[in-house]
């Protein structure tokens, strides 16, 4: 197991519930891309595979459970993808 892997999942494990609530809090997506999220995804979809194959461990597991709250995160998108920020900048 690569600790360093572990740390990275690690944090990245920790920004994707904060994104989700954040977004379910704001009923709004503006700012956000289903792109950059689908482009994460298909990362975490590679990491896996490689774990899969060649490096079965624990990370595997973190791999997973950030892609749910990834797809969770998504999920939030298309939900609220029509909805306007209630505020505007200029």
């Amino acid at each position: 197991m690569s600790i360093f892997e572990a740390g990275m999942m690690v944090c990245f494990g920790i920004s994707w519930p904060i994104a989700a609530y954040k977004t379910y809090k704001a009923k709004c997506v503006h700012g956000k891309s289903i792109h950059f999220s689908m482009l994460i995804l298909l990362g975490y979809i590679c990491g896996i595979i490689h774990k899969i194959l060649y490096s079965c461990d624990i990370v595997l597991g973190l791999y997973i459970i950030n892609v749910l709250f990834l797809l969770l995160d998504m999920a939030l998108w298309f939900k609220y993808r029509n909805n306007v920020p209630m505020y505007t900048t200029k």
